[in-house]
């Protein structure tokens, strides 16, 4: 996630709330919705994240069909995509590429769904990279 953040130039809540969809291998590109303003926009996939991250998603596809298997496997959908299509939360494109390891229970609908990462979670990684580094300077994600 911290390569894909530098390598992309993504913000950090962009890098959690990218989908499988928005990985484009072909085109290498990354297509952020609903950045910072609300924005879409789209930006490159660097060379060097090209294998590493078809081999997280390949276990992403993993942990969702298991996710599948014991009944579960949806996810939270933005905007009106839910009545638009109804079977999008359970696709494996609307998942999200960096999913939580535990299922939560979403506080509007009441639905047990996977969430994204958190967030502390890669910050905690980025600072003890900056630490076991010995910068001298505050750097964050």
């Amino acid at each position: 996630m911290a390569c894909l953040l530098y390598g992309s130039g993504l913000r950090l809540m962009e890098c959690l709330r990218l989908r499988v969809k928005d990985i484009d291998f072909s085109r290498r590109e990354v297509t952020v919705c609903q950045g910072k303003g609300m924005k879409d926009r789209v930006t490159m996939l660097p060379e060097s994240l090209l294998e590493p991250l078809r081999a997280h998603l390949a276990a992403v596809r993993r942990f969702h069909e298991a996710d599948l298997a014991r009944g579960h496997g949806a996810t939270s959908l933005p905007n009106a995509i839910e009545r638009k299509s109804p079977g999008a939360a359970r696709d494996l494109g609307w998942q999200y590429a960096f999913p939580a390891s535990k299922l939560s229970v979403d506080p509007r609908s009441g639905r047990v769904l996977r969430h994204h990462v958190s967030e502390t979670v890669i910050q905690h990684a980025v600072k003890e990279a900056v630490r076991r580094a010995g910068f001298v300077k505050p750097a964050s994600c």
